[in-house]
């Protein structure tokens, strides 16, 4: 399993704002974080999933 840092998640996402990644967890368009050792990570398979769902692939998520 392979875990993203907020910065790796910034990068798959195309460089999108903070703001606007959390309102996508908080409207469950991405899933949220897990807590290992006091710093939060994504799971990489579940970021791939939910942009696939989207249909967005890896490409940058449209600010909205």
């Amino acid at each position: 399993m392979h875990y993203l840092n907020f910065n790796d998640l910034r990068a798959k996402l195309g460089g999108r704002a903070r703001s606007s990644i959390y309102k996508d967890i908080e409207e469950g368009r991405l899933p949220g974080p897990i807590k290992l050792g006091g710093r939060l990570y994504w799971v990489e398979t579940e970021i791939d999933t939910a942009l696939s769902s989207l249909g967005l692939g890896s490409k940058k998520m449209s600010s909205s």
